[in-house]
């Protein structure tokens, strides 16, 4: 079986495209030059790859273990893993140096999240939902909770998660019913039952910070009600140090269809009396509160699509290789070939690897968008890329993980009967890709995030400015004069009028008839991301055809780079016409009483 191996050239590749020398640039950013960044990229490759990597196949053979005594077991070699992370100082790559993390963008903080979950999938949750509860003990808790918690939770001593669902509130988080009783001290009684809790317990730090929505006595229905509580696993003592166990336990693991080694736990709050929690922020804006998180675990969603998909690319292109079988399409009687000589083989991995490259770029850019909005020196360049980060973030969690679906599918294809058997896998890469597009909102409810809040609210105004950047980019395309570039651009330009037909749409139809908005709003999400996807690739493309004149040594890369793009526009963005007719004319049927 072959191990990841972290696509650091590609990735240097979408860094220069999507502007690290910009990023690098903002005000605190000075540290992240391009000497530094390439160390840190390289030794992330080294540490996914010799530390990760192997312990892939383990933990989804063995995964995590719920004993009698409550605790839950690591697959072996998992906790010394995770030292190694958190002691390389990987877990706070991104945060405040403060709170004692290095500062890195967000560019490059993206990155080195698609290796590590390329590498172990399972593993990257614990961190992803850490990174989350850290951004919002950051933005909305007390001095004094971020006084004990910040620093230990950077440095990795510490991991956290974040605690919504409910046996009875799933996505509807208005049904939320644990509650939180105020205690003479300040602090506050937890009581209730969580579900699908990542990393709600384990053994690999000293201590789980969970972060609890619950309800205060007399708040509002709905919603509206529903407070945000910081529950340690363990009791902070006076000088940080894990103290006594709090009232909350593991009382079960869900068996799982993948990610075997990522517990995934059902907590019990006060069995015993009541769990000792603490408020963050105001009461009644937890739900504003835990967005925070979740829009950070979205983003992060996003990219384990795109790194489940890069990691079955490389599986599906290693066997394509090796595999012989048959002879060449019109050779007649000749020797057997590698299968990756047939062309429909052919078509299969390019598929693959241009939506990865396109989902890639897509996120990157995002990620700098997200370094803009929050370091620009200018109000309106802040505004500018906040508007397109909040944008791109359904489309982003959605799109990615429906293709990382369809890519870790078209593996097992790849491999034919082998693909079917766990020993190659290729099994494994597709099961564990299937909760990408479920867990933290699933495609649907990114879909009707993009449509309401996203397009809706502002009457589409910045979807119609990415439009505009996208019509810039086929302008230079057309007038390249070179025919591949053109037929990008064609192909490019058909796209962007199909997404302007639909946010058009969108805009005259949202408040007359919402249901029928609703109803083509995933295909929309589809198309959003195979035009975004489209305008990154043929920028891509543009950027290669320059570097072909002047860099002899690399135009076999190159010229790949023009290639995939021109094979995207031709199988991906070809589909776009499709998915407009069904935004736009599908809710006839789709809302048809015949099937209630």
């Amino acid at each position: 079986m072959s191990e990841y191996f972290a696509p650091l050239r590609d990735m240097r590749f979408v860094l220069e495209l999507v502007g690290l020398e910009a990023v690098s640039a903002l005000p605190g950013y000075e540290e992240a030059s391009a000497d530094v960044v390439d160390a840190v990229l390289d030794e992330a490759a080294r540490f996914t790859t010799e530390v990760l990597s192997p312990l892939n196949a383990v933990g989804d053979r063995v995964g995590a273990l719920l004993g009698d005594d409550g605790r839950v077991t690591m697959p072996d070699g998992f906790a010394a893993a995770y030292r190694q992370y958190a002691d390389n100082g990987w877990n706070g790559m991104g945060c405040d140096p403060a709170h004692g993390g290095a500062g890195m963008p967000h560019l490059v903080v993206a990155m080195i999240q698609e290796m590590v979950m390329g590498a172990n999938m399972a593993f990257s949750l614990c961190p992803l939902l850490t990174a989350g509860a850290i951004e919002a003990l950051s933005l909305c808790g007390s001095d004094e909770l971020k006084r004990i918690y910040l620093s230990r939770m950077v440095s990795g001593e510490w991991t956290g998660t974040m605690n919504l669902t409910e046996p009875q509130a799933g996505s509807d988080l208005a049904a939320v019913r644990s509650r939180a009783e105020p205690q003479p001290d300040g602090s506050f009684r937890i009581f209730g039952q969580k579900i699908f809790i990542t990393f709600g317990e384990h053994e690999l730090a000293d201590n789980i910070v969970h972060l609890v929505l619950a309800r205060t006595p007399g708040a509002p229905d709905g919603v509206k009600g529903i407070s945000l509580f910081v529950v340690p696993k363990f009791i902070p003592e006076a000088d940080g140090s894990p103290g006594e166990r709090n009232d909350v336990r593991c009382v079960s693991l869900e068996h799982k269809l993948g990610i075997h080694a990522s517990p995934t736990c059902v907590m019990a709050y006060g069995d015993d009396g009541g769990a000792t929690g603490w408020l963050c922020g105001e009461e009644n804006r937890g739900i504003e509160y835990m967005f925070i998180m979740m829009n950070a675990a979205r983003y992060a969603v996003g990219l384990q699509g795109i790194a489940v998909a890069e990691r079955a690319l490389q599986r599906a292109m290693h066997y394509a290789r090796d595999r012989l079988q048959g002879t060449e399409a019109g050779a007649g009687e000749g020797e057997r070939v590698a299968i990756i000589r047939h062309p429909d083989v052919r078509r299969m991995l390019l598929l693959m690897k241009s939506q990865v490259e396109a989902m890639r770029v897509l996120a990157a850019a995002t990620a700098a968008a997200r370094d803009h909005a929050a370091h620009h020196p200018e109000a309106a360049g802040r505004e500018r890329a906040q508007a397109f980060v909040e944008l791109m973030i359904p489309v982003v969690k959605g799109w990615s993980t429906e293709t990382g679906n369809d890519v870790a599918s078209l593996g097992v294809q790849v491999h034919g009967g082998m693909g079917y058997i766990e020993e190659t896998g290729a099994a494994q890469y597709l099961r564990d890709a299937r909760i990408t597009n479920i867990y933290e909102g699933t495609t649907g409810i990114q879909a009707n995030d993009l449509v309401s809040r996203k397009i809706a609210r502002d009457g589409g105004a910045a979807a119609r400015a990415v439009i505009v950047d996208m019509r810039s980019v086929v302008a230079a395309l057309e007038a390249s004069g070179d025919d591949s570039l053109r037929a990008i651009a064609e192909a490019l330009s058909d796209g962007v009028a199909a997404l302007e037909r639909c946010v058009g749409f969108v805009v005259a139809n949202w408040r007359s008839d919402m249901r029928a908005v609703l109803a083509g709003a995933v295909p929309l999400l589809g198309l959003f991301g195979r035009v975004a996807g489209g305008w990154q690739m043929a920028r891509a493309a543009l950027l290669a055809h320059e570097r072909l004149a002047a860099y002899d040594s690399e135009s076999a890369f190159y010229r790949a780079k023009v290639v995939s793009a021109r094979f995207y526009a031709d199988h991906v963005l070809s589909q776009s016409s499709g998915l407009a007719h069904a935004v736009c004319a599908g809710a006839v049927s789709t809302l048809d009483e015949t099937l209630a």
